[in-house]
């Protein structure tokens, strides 16, 4: 059936005119707020991997990577054409001589298509992004950079180590580059609806290229799964999170990409809510929302200030 919002996946099909998957890289990087650059312990979410969720390891070289990735999603999905996707932990938290090495050696791949670089607003600079956006003429070409929330208090409760103007810095210097961006937040961090309504509209006035929604949860080894363990935490049922997803992503423009609304890959680590490890039960009760309320994805952007924002 056809979605009520911008699916990435149906996006790249019809940009590229076939099947293309994104293979998930893992190069070794590590993130300045767990190796005590900025705080120690890191984000209380995120868990040894750093949000990867792929079979292999950084054992294997970049190209072994990919080439592996490919091979198992043209017989799993009978994929086509590929993105590489640095996924674990900031990838762009090295020196730029290591970054070129490190990023030719995903675009090897004769079916590779695109990039995705994964990271934080606080480890990037003009010379890393000079070095990106020389990518943009051969491959399609995207940052997704964690945001989480607009709210500052929330961003220091998880220690996240930056804050939201950091994100709009790098936001505009990405933009300025000529770079897509695909910007990552997360539901249930102690917000009220309002306040994840506030995040929605204020990227809806970027009109950023993409958006990436996770739902807070509870990971093996995290500092997030202690205090659940300790009852200081709770999370959105199933039911007020599709509802939520529905109401953030009315808010959006209908050029913005959807690159996820329900995790996958945490079955061996997730400790609550259980339900996240039934993603495509989580689809399809989104699709249901949408229908039942007979909306879509941008029934309440403001389309008079996209043109304000344009004239800018």
């Amino acid at each position: 059936m056809d979605k009520r919002y911008n699916q990435f996946s149906a996006h790249l099909k019809q940009k590229f005119g076939v099947k293309v998957y994104k293979i998930t890289l893992d190069a070794g990087f590590s993130c300045p707020n767990r190796d005590g650059t900025i705080s120690t312990g890191g984000c209380i979410f995120c868990d040894d991997g750093g949000s990867f969720s792929q079979a292999h390891s950084n054992l294997l070289s970049i190209e072994e990577q990919v080439n592996v990735g490919a091979k198992t999603l043209k017989e799993r999905f009978k994929a086509e054409k590929f993105m590489s996707y640095f996924q674990a932990f900031s990838n762009t938290y090295k020196p730029v001589n290591e970054l070129e090495k490190i990023y030719n050696s995903a675009l090897n791949h004769p079916d590779i298509v695109g990039i995705s670089i994964g990271t934080r607003p606080d480890c990037v600079d003009d010379e890393k992004l000079k070095l990106i956006s020389g990518y943009k003429d051969d491959y399609y070409t995207w940052i997704e950079y964690g945001l989480q929330s607009i709210h500052n208090k929330t961003l220091q409760k998880i220690n996240r180590g930056h804050d939201y103007d950091c994100f709009l810095r790098a936001y505009e210097k990405t933009k300025e580059a000529g770079l897509n961006v695909c910007v990552h937040v997360i539901f249930g961090m102690w917000e009220t609806h309002d306040e994840i309504m506030q995040t929605a509209q204020e990227l809806a006035k970027l009109e950023v290229d993409g958006v990436k929604i996770h739902m807070l949860c509870a990971l093996e080894n995290t500092r997030f799964a202690q205090m659940y363990q300790a009852g200081e935490i709770d999370f959105m049922s199933e039911d007020e999170y599709v509802k939520t997803v529905c109401d953030f992503l009315e808010y959006l423009p209908p050029q913005t990409t959807i690159h996820r609304l329900a995790g996958n890959g945490f079955s061996k680590t997730l400790i609550a809510p259980q339900w996240l490890n039934k993603k495509f039960d989580c689809l399809n009760k989104i699709d249901r929302e949408f229908i039942n309320r007979n909306s879509h994805q941008s029934s309440k952007f403001i389309y008079k200030q996209s043109a304000l924002c344009n004239n800018n």
